[in-house]
């Protein structure tokens, strides 16, 4: 039988709106590198910002937490000019979160 994946979890949140300004540049960032330049792409990654700032100051260090709280909110965002969506959004987010912890987010490692 398999192992379950154990939860991965980001230190106490220290300057949770420089932790949202990182998190907003490298999300525009991948948004633009991934498809093609698009002007929502600021306004998804800012929003997405606001969301992880909200709940890493809510006391949420949980990734797998915040990737559903992600895809949850951004439920309400207009994606009607963009090429992604909210689940495209949260796993670039965790994928981001991982790389930034040192985690290899490759094949289950």
């Amino acid at each position: 039988m398999s192992e379950p994946i154990s939860p991965i979890t980001l230190p106490p949140v220290q300057n949770p709106h420089q932790e949202g300004e990182w998190l907003q540049t490298a999300l525009h960032k991948w948004l633009d590198e991934q498809f093609i330049p698009e002007p929502v792409n600021q306004e998804i990654a800012q929003r997405a910002a606001q969301i992880f700032v909200r709940q890493r100051m809510e006391g949420e260090n949980d990734v797998g937490s915040l990737v559903i709280a992600l895809v949850t909110e951004m439920q309400a965002f207009d994606f009607s000019k963009s090429f992604y969506g909210e689940f495209a959004v949260a796993n670039a987010v965790s994928d981001l979160l991982l790389e930034s912890l040192g985690i290899n987010r490759c094949c289950g490692q």
